[in-house]
């Protein structure tokens, strides 16, 4: 991988948010399994479909700039899918369990807004007004998850964990 332009290193980014946004979406049913609180399966449930179409953006993306989007497997994501799949298998309460699922996908989350902000930065930055515009609106859906499930934890789901 050659990295010698700013254009070079937004393509090698977007790959790894390809990743990751595709690890995310094998996993979410997965949690949305395991969550017990209707409200947190629906939240996962929900953000699957913006995964997808986030994927869909990210493609269109690509497709703009004549990229492919395979190609990097995002390590970080499958670090914290792993982590996800342990708390999924833990021997735990179902409200604790719930409360560590919130924490899981909270961790996910923070690492997409990072990805998609700096992506956004450097799109803008390149003149790529296209993919910024959709950068932006994956990066606002990631917010509001994480707003949700912060939310939700804090109506509920940790209440109930105590």
């Amino acid at each position: 991988m050659a990295l010698n332009t700013l254009q070079d290193l937004l393509v090698e980014e977007m790959k790894d948010t390809y990743s990751a946004e595709t690890q995310i979406a094998q996993n979410l049913p997965k949690m949305a399994a395991a969550a017990t609180s209707p409200q947190l399966k629906a939240a996962f449930e929900e953000h699957l479909i913006e995964t997808q179409n986030q994927i869909k953006r990210l493609e269109t993306i690509f497709q703009g700039l004549g990229e492919s989007p395979h190609g990097n497997t995002c390590e970080a994501t499958e670090g914290l899918m792993k982590e996800g799949k342990e708390i999924i298998e833990a021997d735990a309460d179902p409200q604790v369990r719930d409360a560590g699922l919130i924490a899981s996908a909270q961790k996910v989350e923070h690492y997409e807004i990072a990805s998609y902000g700096t992506l956004a930065t450097w799109a803008e930055e390149l003149g790529h007004h296209d993919a910024l515009a959709l950068l932006k609106q994956s990066l606002n859906e990631e917010k509001m998850t994480d707003e949700a499930l912060t939310a939700l934890a804090e109506a509920r789901i940790n209440k109930a964990a105590e």
